[in-house]
């Protein structure tokens, strides 16, 4: 059902599970805004059946009104592809404004056919930059934040690279880290769930980028490093399905590790939030540890939340071992390190979103 004209119509694009939880707090506080209809389009970028309708139920999003059903596919392709595919729904929905969320390929891919049509575009989660343009979602974070009309900043550091970048400051909205919204309301459902089968004391592991997984020595030293940490401390890895591929394709599996199917968010919070550890390459991540306090080690040399660092819980290890070594012996001695919740990451980021959104309406 289109919209209609004498409401505000948001139009709200996700491609991938980070989008989800990125999205969720926005529609929700929309919802309980007069004058306001929006319309939900998946992309497919990442579509796994299990995983996605599960993620959806658990955060409460409804179903997607249109799914693009895209796919996998090379960085030009997936977002031609998509482009392609998104331009003739906005036409036809007319929305009054695109919010687009994160970094993945949907993201740039979106506010390029916006702008184009010249539809207004938000970008909630603008203002990231790990200064590392080998990562594809540092170009996607770029190209999208000089072609957005509103700029939703989690953190200061947000603002600032925007105001360096030449973006007009009434564009850029501080709002807060809207996957602190999802965190903060599932968590009380997440310390309900069960831990039963796993290790009272673990590491909790994510690898997914490619510069880890991809290159096989890179990924065999990285696992060499996993599993010394596992004679000290039970691994558990929920293993991106990339990551399982290139284990596979390898041959470097290992009975020592711990290796398991994506986990929906709720199980995947509670395995987080009870880890005496977290290694990850992942941003997200790097995130929901500082504000649960949780150390966090990272195997990057740069991110692109550098507030997890300078006030969380989050260290930078890259691919050095001796630092990983060095890092986990630290913990396990009782010498974590120890961090504090950024300013507006307070469960409340959607909401100021809806307000600055209402507020352009009028």
């Amino acid at each position: 059902m289109l919209p209609s004209s004498s409401a505000t119509h948001v139009l709200h694009v996700v491609g991938a599970r980070p989008n989800f939880m990125k999205v969720a707090p926005v529609v929700r506080a929309l919802e309980k805004r007069a004058g306001v209809e929006q319309t939900l389009v998946h992309t497919g970028q990442h579509y796994d059946a299990n995983m996605s309708d599960v993620f959806f139920r658990q955060l409460r999003i409804p179903a997607p009104d249109v799914n693009l059903a895209v796919g996998a596919g090379s960085h030009a392709s997936q977002t031609a592809e998509i482009m392609t595919r998104f331009e003739p729904v906005v036409l036809e929905r007319d929305p009054d404004l695109v919010l687009v969320y994160g970094d993945v390929n949907s993201t740039v891919a979106a506010a390029l056919v916006c702008a184009k049509l010249s539809v207004p575009v938000g970008h909630v989660e603008a203002g990231l930059r790990s200064f590392d343009r080998s990562m594809p979602e540092e170009i996607n974070r770029l190209v999208t934040d000089q072609l957005a009309d509103l700029l939703f900043t989690p953190s200061e550091d947000g603002d600032v690279n925007l105001l360096r970048e030449g973006i007009a400051r009434e564009k850029i909205h501080r709002v807060g880290n809207v996957m602190i919204d999802s965190l903060v309301r599932l968590l009380p459902e997440a310390s309900r769930c069960s831990t039963n089968g796993f290790p009272k004391a673990y590491a909790l592991v994510t690898l997914h980028r490619p510069s880890n997984v991809d290159d096989s020595e890179v990924l065999q030293k990285l696992l060499r490093s996993l599993l010394e940490v596992s004679q000290q401390l039970a691994v558990v890895f929920p293993a991106h399905p990339r990551t399982r591929r290139r284990i596979t394709e390898f041959g470097l599996q290992s009975d020592q590790l711990r290796l398991l199917d994506p986990l929906p968010y709720v199980e995947f919070l509670a395995l987080l939030r009870n880890a005496q550890v977290v290694i990850t390459d992942s941003g997200g991540i790097q995130e929901e540890t500082t504000y649960l306090g949780v150390p966090c080690l990272t195997l990057r040399d740069n991110t692109e939340r550098p507030v997890t660092v300078s006030m969380g819980t989050n260290i930078l290890v890259g691919q050095d071992e001796n630092k990983l070594r060095l890092e986990i012996s630290k913990i396990l001695n009782g010498q974590a390190k120890h961090g504090t919740i950024p300013p507006l990451w307070d469960g409340h980021a959607g909401e100021r979103i809806a307000d600055v959104l209402t507020a352009r309406a009028r």
